[in-house]
């Protein structure tokens, strides 16, 4: 076997350098995403809690689900129908700190909030839950498509 010559060392070292070059781009478009998902998750949580159903609804994809803490299950139209009844009343929904994962056009995002809220005419008070909702990238924008919630006790 021949040594490499200095053509050949340059080409991979090239190579390598690409491939960094493009790695840093990949994180840097992660890191964006990321960024902009936050956003958007406190963009929704916003129109929620001002029962703001025509931002709400750009927000949530067409086949979003919700599960609540109480295990019940709502598709979009249930839930920002409840919103927009009334049924649901979010009196306050502040997030801690939003952890984003990005993986290409789908996203899952993790954090802890404080949350009151009527239901259905019941005032369920100022309480700490974990929320875990995907994303998903359709037609250029970041959408909800499933979210679940969980009562910290």
């Amino acid at each position: 076997m021949s040594k490499p010559g200095l053509s050949t060392i340059a080409l991979v070292l090239m190579a390598v350098a690409a491939a960094g070059l493009l790695s840093c781009k990949s994180s840097s478009n992660s890191q964006a995403d990321a960024d902009l998902i936050r956003a958007t998750e406190r963009q929704r949580l916003r129109a929620l809690v001002e029962a703001n159903v025509e931002v709400a609804r750009q927000l949530h994809a067409d086949d979003f689900q919700l599960i609540n803490p109480r295990g019940e299950s709502f598709s979009r139209d249930q839930y920002l129908g409840g919103i927009a009844s009334g049924e649901f009343d979010y009196l306050v929904w502040e997030p801690e700190s939003i952890e984003v994962r990005v993986y290409g056009e789908g996203a899952v995002i993790r954090y802890r909030s404080q949350l009151e809220i009527v239901v259905r005419g019941h005032k369920v008070t100022l309480r700490r839950h974990w929320h875990t909702d995907s994303y998903e990238k359709r037609n250029g924008r970041w959408q909800v498509v499933w979210s679940q919630a969980t009562e910290i006790v």
